[in-house]
């Protein structure tokens, strides 16, 4: 008799960035300058939306006057949150390719036009669902450089990135790390350095610090935060936070 292979579940690559950094959007006609990214609506004649665009950088003054239908400005919780800078200058979406995003950024745009009772929270809340579809389209179609991108969408080394993310304070080793990943100590590290651009060790200490730092700016006590994101003590997390930012934890919470 033959066995059917055993396959492992499927590992949420995005949850641990949406937990750990708020998430804001405002619905405007113009990008708003402070916001890290903004997610334009591009229709035809008859006002029907054509294509989504997200631009982490700025929109082409073209493309807002005369093409969008409705734009939104998003914030994702600040220039430190990984997603932020691993994301291109802008990402289009061909919307008659994917129904289910068709169908939300209709009611979007349809939102945008009928004011009605609750608009604003709607609209909020269906931007929210079209950012996370673009995610998915950007982490699917793969990346062609390394970094977290590419980490992501790679079909093996995307489970350790979403085991360090989701359990930060575990003291992960390499070989923890590689048969999560289901390979072999060498040629995950040799993976991991290539398609991430980093090694594990240095990618984990730096999504610690980025959590650290959130905390702290939340007002939480440096030792409670060493602890929480997996530094052996406050000192060392100290020492690790001066050289990341350039400033100590102290200095974090007292601004």
């Amino acid at each position: 008799m033959i066995e059917n292979p055993v396959r492992p579940n499927k590992v949420d690559r995005l949850s641990a960035f949406f937990r750990a950094f708020d998430l804001s959007i405002q619905v405007s006609d113009s990008p708003v300058p402070t916001a890290d990214a903004s997610i334009m609506v591009l229709g035809d004649s008859q006002r029907m939306p054509q294509q989504l665009i997200l631009y982490t950088g700025s929109p082409q003054r073209s493309t807002v006057a005369i093409d969008a239908l409705v734009g939104a400005s998003v914030s994702f919780g600040g220039p430190l949150n990984p997603l932020v800078t691993a994301l291109p200058e802008s990402v289009c979406v061909d919307l008659n390719e994917l129904p289910t995003l068709h169908a939300i950024t209709r009611a979007f745009v349809e939102e945008a036009s009928n004011p009605r009772c609750g608009q604003s929270a709607a609209m909020g809340r269906l931007c929210e669902v079209m950012l996370l579809m673009i995610l998915r389209q950007v982490i699917d179609g793969g990346a062609t450089s390394p970094g977290l991108l590419a980490g992501l969408s790679h079909p093996a080394l995307h489970r350790a990135l979403v085991a360090m993310h989701d359990a930060p304070d575990r003291p992960w080793r390499v070989e923890e790390l590689a048969c999560v990943s289901g390979m072999s100590r060498s040629q995950f590290m040799a993976s991991f350095r290539q398609i991430v651009g980093t090694t594990p060790a240095a990618y984990l200490t730096t999504w610690r610090l980025v959590l650290g730092h959130r905390a702290l700016v939340g007002g939480a006590k440096i030792k409670a935060v060493a602890q929480r994101v997996g530094f052996g003590s406050a000192s060392a997390f100290s020492r690790a936070y001066l050289r990341a930012f350039g400033y100590s934890p102290i200095a974090t919470r007292q601004s």
